[in-house]
């Protein structure tokens, strides 16, 4: 009688001349390339449409649209994803998604430079702002409460009586119209004025910006840009500038003075003409002391803008004492500084300084006046005859150019 035949004992046997398995399995290169294709699927599935570059767009997409871009400009990574391509993504064709590589910006070229396809770690960067959210963070520029509120509420209230009256009117904002200290402005609803402007500096797209002091009718402030705020008005449909009222200009002086006029209850403030005189030890400086006067004018508080005078070259790298001070009211504060400085330019000072970094400063708002001039220049101004007038450096006081009144 023969043995039973042992079953696995005869398979154990045979195994060692058995052929290989022939293994099915992916390598990690291709697991990963399918990982990462199927996020951009996934991708896909939620939002509609395939992923687009863009600075405006979010970071994982703007990823995987550069991801998408690299999967179908590669022969093996299309051979192995085209399978799996229920969406049609990899036929360019179809659904376009690329622009030109050379206008992404920082962002996507990161994204671009990303070290594998399916990098499962890059969608952990749950905190990373797109660029539009940073340069709306900008526009905001943390907003707060506005503590002395109450000093600009019946400016605001004021704008709203000559908006609704027609002495000012809303236009839509372009692009050139001038952000200013004293100007008005509506965007996101809220009626905006710029109370103060900072220095003015040139920014990483080499183009002029300053620091804005923004106070809004809802009671906040914001120390946002000038090129943010030009932003918020132009991408703002509704956006409007508010243009100056018709009135004249209104001028009194904060101490006693031969001027009479007294502001009228509807009346708008709008800054301050400040006159100051050197503490400098400059040798031209101190032989011309009773003379020499520095001539502004301010949308915000004299003794704020004069607070750091000693580390500033404008005003001589020195402090300075207020002569005198003149509140305006309905004017604009840049064509009247421009105004005066034109009136003594025969009398600017012409004198150069180092700065604190041993940089040459020419000074230019530093005049070699009488202060009884300066007095009949406002005067001049107030009742609208400056333009009858010029100053004359050698006899040192203004002098009528023709008579006011030929009779």
């Amino acid at each position: 009688m023969t043995d039973e035949l042992d079953l696995d004992a005869l398979a154990e046997q045979l195994s060692d001349f058995a052929p290989p398995e022939k293994k099915t399995g992916r390598s990690p290169r291709e697991e990963r390339i399918i990982a990462g294709f199927e996020e951009i699927q996934r991708f896909v599935d939620e939002h509609g449409h395939a992923p687009r570059h863009g600075e405006e767009r979010d970071i994982f997409e703007r990823l995987y649209a550069t991801r998408l871009d690299r999967l179908r400009a590669q022969e093996d990574c299309r051979a192995i994803l085209e399978p799996l391509d229920r969406q049609r993504l990899l036929d360019a064709n179809a659904i376009a998604v690329t622009d030109d590589p050379a206008d992404m910006d920082i962002d996507a070229l990161l994204a671009e430079l990303e070290g594998s396809l399916g990098t499962p770690e890059i969608t952990e960067l749950r905190h990373v702002r797109t660029a539009e959210e940073k340069r709306a963070a900008e526009e905001i520029a943390n907003r707060e409460r506005c503590a002395d509120f109450a000093n600009f509420k019946p400016l605001f209230d004021q704008v709203q009586r000559e908006l609704e009256t027609g002495i000012r009117a809303s236009r839509p904002f372009e692009l050139k119209a001038e952000i200013r200290p004293g100007a008005w402005f509506i965007v996101g609803g809220q009626k905006a004025y710029v109370a103060e402007m900072g220095e003015i500096f040139t920014n990483a797209q080499a183009r002029t910006d300053a620091r804005l002091r923004v106070i809004f009718d809802n009671g906040t402030e914001s120390n946002m840009l000038m090129r943010s705020l030009q932003r918020a008005l132009h991408k703002d449909e509704a956006g409007r500038r508010i243009t100056d009222p018709e009135a004249g200009p209104l001028f009194v002086r904060e101490e006693p003075s031969p001027f009479s006029d007294e502001p009228q209850e509807d009346d708008l403030a709008s800054g301050t003409i400040y006159v100051l005189r050197s503490k400098s030890e400059h040798p031209v400086v101190a032989a011309n002391r009773e003379v020499l006067h520095k001539i502004g004018v301010t949308g915000g508080y004299v003794q704020k803008r004069i607070a750091n005078a000693k580390l500033d070259a404008t005003f001589l790298l020195a402090d300075v004492e207020v002569v005198a001070t003149y509140t305006l009211y309905n004017i604009n504060r840049t064509k009247l500084e421009n105004l005066i400085h034109r009136v003594f330019e025969p009398a600017r000072l012409n004198i150069e300084i180092k700065d604190r970094f041993g940089n040459p400063v020419t000074p230019r708002e530093w005049f070699l006046v009488p202060r009884f001039v300066i007095d009949d220049v406002v005067d001049r101004i107030k009742d609208g005859t400056i333009s009858n007038y010029f100053y004359d450096v050698s006899r040192a006081s203004l002098v009528e150019t023709r008579p006011t009144n030929p009779k």
